[in-house]
């Protein structure tokens, strides 16, 4: 077990899973408070590292792409300080961080891990339901319909139409984009039926970000209902296989995926990273034992 407590938050590596907790120090995004507890699985991850700086350092986890709704819908535009994967440690905890790191990279190596785009969310997103109130709109929801009630500030075009509830299954993308500056944001839902070209202000499928505010909680709606959507990596999908006339021979069974010679490579692999010095000589035999299993 790898730990590292800061004010920051706490991170936690079991062996298979980096479980990320958000630190209750007022510095703490309201986004990473919202979001709470974080578990990561190691075959979500493709990468992780440490930058030490002058007055402390950061440890960052980077996950394959396609893994995480939140980072999907987000697309690099968090601020840092509301990104879940980065932690700000301490310089006196900098030996605790980077043995993190290590105790991290040495699962990956064991297990493999590929850093390749996923073709389904690894983790869930954010818990329902979810209720956020920014801008000129309110969205809530609940797995299965998003609700979009209008407040005071709301442009008359728009709230004249009153509340708006779209099925998850009409709901063909969403758009969020974070307000910078003086520049307004957005959470948008592209419903198939209805299609519009209207700015945030006037779409009634749209909440408006105003630019004076920091509103990052619309995302986690964005993410919660993203999580339950086709995947983009998803691979297309197949057709149906025609039947067999009757007494035509069956096709050849499709052979195993752990290939022989495979297997074979990696045990020498394991043996030199053993003589290396990398592996131990416990996780050698466990990585080994469950290589021999799969022979």
């Amino acid at each position: 077990m790898a730990e590292i407590i800061q004010k920051d938050g706490t991170w936690t590596f079991d062996g298979d899973t980096v479980r990320i907790v958000p630190g209750s120090d007022k510095g703490v995004s309201l986004l990473r408070k919202t979001l709470g507890e974080v578990a990561v699985p190691l075959a979500a991850l493709a990468g992780i590292s440490f930058e030490p700086g002058k007055k402390s350092g950061r440890l960052r986890l980077r996950l394959r792409n396609g893994a995480d709704p939140l980072l999907q819908i987000t697309g690099g535009k968090l601020e840092d300080g509301s990104d879940p994967y980065r932690l700000t440690v301490e310089n006196d905890r900098t030996g605790v961080a980077e043995y993190f790191v290590d105790a991290v990279r040495n699962a990956l190596l064991l297990d493999q891990v590929e850093t390749s785009p996923v073709t389904g969310y690894l983790l869930p997103g954010p818990a329902l339901p979810i209720t956020v109130g920014a801008g000129d709109g309110t969205a809530t929801f609940d797995g299965e319909r998003i609700r979009l009630d209008w407040n005071w500030k709301t442009e008359e075009s728009k709230s004249s139409v009153g509340p708006r509830t779209l099925a998850l299954e009409d709901v063909e993308s969403v758009e969020w984009l974070p307000s910078v500056g003086l520049e307004n944001g957005y959470l948008r839902f592209a419903v198939t039926k209805a299609p519009t070209k209207a700015p945030p202000k006037y779409d009634p499928h749209a909440v408006e970000l105003w630019g004076f505010r920091k509103d990052p909680l619309m995302a986690l709606v964005a993410a919660a209902v993203v999580a339950r959507m086709p995947h983009p990596y998803a691979p297309a999908p197949v057709d149906t296989p025609p039947r067999l006339a009757p007494g035509a021979p069956a096709p050849a069974a499709t052979p195993s995926g752990d290939d022989h010679d495979a297997l074979l490579r990696r045990l020498r692999e394991l043996g030199e990273l053993h003589q290396a010095g990398i592996l131990t000589d416990d996780e050698f035999a466990t990585a080994k034992q469950a290589v021999l299993k799969r022979l």
